[in-house]
């Protein structure tokens, strides 16, 4: 009987393992809140599995010691080490020094703009519920204009080149008619430079 009930732990132990390091993997589908809303029914089963036999574990290393509880202790480390090694991954850690941060807010998004030394640029986006999402591109100065060969967005939201103002310190995204650049601070027009 013993030996049932500790397979079976060993088995909710590994897919609620591999559920864990999945969903890390799928960088949380954009947000603690927006999973709880949208994708629950898949990933709330996983979690509560893995609480489960996070707890089951620790009892059974306690009661019956190390030897007997090897396969769910290996589950557990290496969800701790792939959540380590993620957050490492996102960290500043092996990224190139930024060189400039600019930042827009509007009612339901900030978005951060971080250009780095080595010519990439990232869109940090953060939103409502705990949306999060980064978007990749890469930039390069041409005096006080910022040309994109790579946007940081994936619709017209952000132009392909944008325009340094370090009198008022943001930086204009959008042209007139004429093709100049619109130098006047309006809502939704500009980054605020941050750095």
């Amino acid at each position: 009987m013993n030996i049932k009930k500790i397979k079976f732990f060993d088995v909710i132990a590994i897919i609620s393992m591999a559920g864990i390091i999945a969903w890390q993997i799928t960088d949380f589908f954009g947000g603690m809140f927006i999973f709880l809303l949208s994708y629950s029914a898949i990933i709330l089963p996983i979690i509560i599995l893995y609480i489960i036999s996070f707890f089951e574990t620790i009892i059974s290393i306690i009661k019956r010691g190390v030897k007997n509880s090897k396969i769910k202790l290996i589950a557990h480390t290496i969800v701790l080490i792939a959540i380590i090694i993620f957050n490492l991954y996102h960290s500043e850690l092996f990224k190139s020094k930024p060189i400039l941060k600019a930042i827009l807010r509007d009612d339901l998004f900030h978005h951060t703009l971080i250009f780095r030394e080595n010519g990439k640029v990232e869109n940090q986006i953060q939103g409502m519920f705990g949306y999060e999402k980064t978007y990749k591109g890469i930039y390069h100065f041409k005096e006080d204009t910022i040309i994109f060969s790579k946007k940081p967005y994936d619709n017209d939201f952000i132009p392909d080149t944008l325009l340094i103002d370090k009198y008022q310190n943001v930086i204009f995204m959008y042209k007139d008619k004429n093709g100049h650049f619109n130098k006047e601070i309006e809502w939704l027009n500009h980054f605020k430079i941050i750095n």
